[in-house]
């Protein structure tokens, strides 16, 4: 084993994997793992939301989104899905708010999928003609989600919590503002943030260490050169309060909706973030679960359709939780919700359901390891924030019922709701957004 490799084992789950900082600065990780498919990721801590160059100067809203579509053009004129599809593996990418990442799955010829993937994301290429090109595929997806009212439902509900974070912008960006994106912007978007120590190779499948680390050597840069920290983010400082409801209308049989509820307290350290969202999947399943008394009242009084998700979402900036679903009557349904955390407020949680609860958080964490994409995936999540994966069955292990209750008296503050509802179109909506 290379003297820059460091082993992670469970005992309990009989598990390892390895991280290695690689001589060119970039973090790797391999999980072996004897199932069919193996599964790599190439991921960059850029996201939508880091939109400053070292200058200070702000970048038009979708750059890192607008890379992740470009970076599979090659100089060649030979596009990387191409190559793929020829080495029989799916790849794919995304941008979230706050990483974007490059993947691909096979089942066989890994080491070559592996080194397309290392050296499409390692070589820009952009020009005016390229750009000008993608700006019209692009225009087009924003057109596209624009018209769709999941998607409206929800950036209003950010909207709504966010008077001034970029978490509100959609990550594709407008039409405008890609029409801004030239080529010199994209090559200075790429040398900030797209430097290997702020990225992570992760890889999980049928696979060897030293054979992965030795396609590295081969693929990667000796060292980093002119390394610089990326820029961190600068957000201006948010109200506590949010804008309590927002109404449009759109392509639906009947009205959807977007609860959010803000998160003021953020933690400053990565342990403290993770311990967090481990706390509120606990809190979240207890409050919102379809095998909750919640939901079943919303259910068996018809005020709710089947299907009520909720989603925690949880960074070093920006914090919220979301709950989604279908109703004729969404502020009743919001109204119910507040009265039902309002009397558990008042009169305490349930310890049995506490425990119940933990067990299926711990229960959907060891499934996990049954997949390679959901391994890579879940891993990737702990190495940004530089803790062991393994950890989390020791954090979720030690959450007690008195944090649980602490956290449902200190999140759901009566300021902090927002909800965003879709409207289905009447004959009066229609003439307006006809005419």
């Amino acid at each position: 084993m290379r003297r820059d490799t460091t082993c992670f084992h469970s005992d309990m789950l009989g598990e390892q994997y390895t991280l290695t900082h690689h001589r060119s600065g970039l973090p790797i990780y391999v999980f072996p793992k004897k199932l069919t498919t193996s599964y790599a990721l190439f991921a960059v801590n850029f996201g939508s939301v880091d939109n400053r160059l070292p200058s200070g100067e702000i970048m038009p809203d979708g750059v890192a989104h607008f890379l992740e579509h470009k970076l599979f053009s090659n100089a060649d004129g030979s596009d990387s899905f191409e190559r793929f599809s020829a080495l029989g593996a799916d790849a794919n990418a995304y941008t979230s708010e706050v990483r974007t990442v490059y993947l691909f799955s096979c089942t066989d010829r890994f080491e070559e999928s592996l080194a397309e993937l290392l050296d499409f994301v390692t070589h820009p290429y952009f020009t005016p003609e390229t750009v000008a090109k993608e700006q019209g595929i692009i225009a087009e997806e924003i057109r596209m989600c624009n018209d769709n009212p999941y998607n409206r439902c929800f950036y209003n509900m950010l909207a709504g919590l966010y008077a001034k974070h970029p978490v509100k912008t959609e990550i594709c960006g407008s039409e405008d503002s890609i029409a801004a994106i030239t080529p010199e912007i994209l090559y200075e978007a790429y040398r900030t943030y797209y430097q290997l120590p702020n990225m992570a190779l992760i890889v999980c499948g049928d696979v060897d260490v030293e054979r992965v680390l030795s396609l590295a050597d081969r693929h990667l840069p000796k060292k980093s050169l002119n390394y610089r920290e990326p820029v961190r983010r600068v957000t201006d400082e948010e109200p506590r309060a949010v804008a309590p409801t927002t109404v449009t209308h759109g392509q639906v049989a009947k009205p959807i909706f977007c609860i959010g509820v803000k998160d003021t307290v953020l933690p400053a350290s990565p342990e403290a973030r993770i311990r967090l969202d481990a706390a509120m999947a606990i809190l979240s399943e207890m409050l919102f679960s379809a095998a909750g008394d919640l939901y079943n009242g919303l259910y068996d009084r018809g005020l709710i359709s089947p299907g009520l998700i909720s989603e925690y979402v949880l960074t070093r900036d920006f914090g919220y939780l979301q709950i989604a679903g279908e109703a004729d009557d969404p502020a009743a349904v919001l109204n119910e919700i507040r009265r039902y955390i309002e009397d558990k407020q008042k009169n305490g949680l349930d310890r049995a359901d506490f425990e119940r609860c933990r067990r299926i958080e711990y229960a959907e964490y060891i499934k996990g390891f049954d997949s390679t994409e959901e391994i890579a995936n879940t891993l990737l999540s702990f190495a940004f924030e530089k803790a062991s994966y393994f950890g989390y069955a020791d954090v979720v292990q030690s959450l007690t019922f008195e944090e649980i209750q602490d956290l449902l008296s200190r999140f759901f503050r009566p300021e902090a709701f927002t909800l965003s509802v879709v409207e289905p179109w009447d004959e009066q909506n229609k003439e307006c957004a006809d005419g």
